[in-house]
């Protein structure tokens, strides 16, 4: 068997993910099987909406559940670097500037099964993230994003 993808994320990250897992076990999954059954009872199945979109649903849930376990079996914690608290690493919030005059903005790095950016945690994956990996307080990068290059110095790793 090959060796399947690791997931490299938090202990936080892990235990969000347990919890979801969770809920589409003991709830959600028992919610859509009483959907099906109150849309079998509608009569014909050809042509019952309520039918197919409660069968499109449960689909929808069991693959989820499926990727959970996956990513949850393949987890990787992601430890605390304490030797070295100013480089940017996996599980630390970085701040930065866009220079020569952009303002602060601060993401943590995250693995990809983490990463929502509405909340500030970017996937290791992301090109900036990629770019920021590794460097120091102080450091100046370039960031290669899909708009073109941008120039960032790091003022903080926490």
């Amino acid at each position: 068997m090959a060796n399947e993808k690791q997931y490299p994320m938090t202990k936080e990250g892990k235990e969000k993910l347990e919890q979801e897992l969770e809920y589409l076990k003991t709830v959600k999954r028992k919610e859509v099987v009483e959907r099906i059954k109150i849309a079998r009872g509608f009569g014909d199945l050809s042509e019952n909406s309520e039918y197919d979109a409660a069968k499109d649903e449960q689909a929808f849930v069991e693959s989820r559940i499926q990727m959970l376990e996956n990513m949850i079996r393949n987890a990787v914690i992601i430890e605390e670097d304490k030797e070295n608290p100013d480089v940017v690493s996996l599980g630390k919030s970085v701040t930065f500037i866009e220079l020569p005059d952009g303002e602060e903005e601060t993401y943590t790095i995250v693995g990809s099964a983490e990463a929502d950016p509405f909340e500030g945690k970017i996937s290791n994956d992301s090109p900036i993230a990629k770019s920021l990996l590794g460097r120091r307080v102080g450091d100046e990068v370039t960031v290669q994003t899909p708009g073109g290059e941008m120039l960032v110095k790091i003022v903080a790793v926490n």
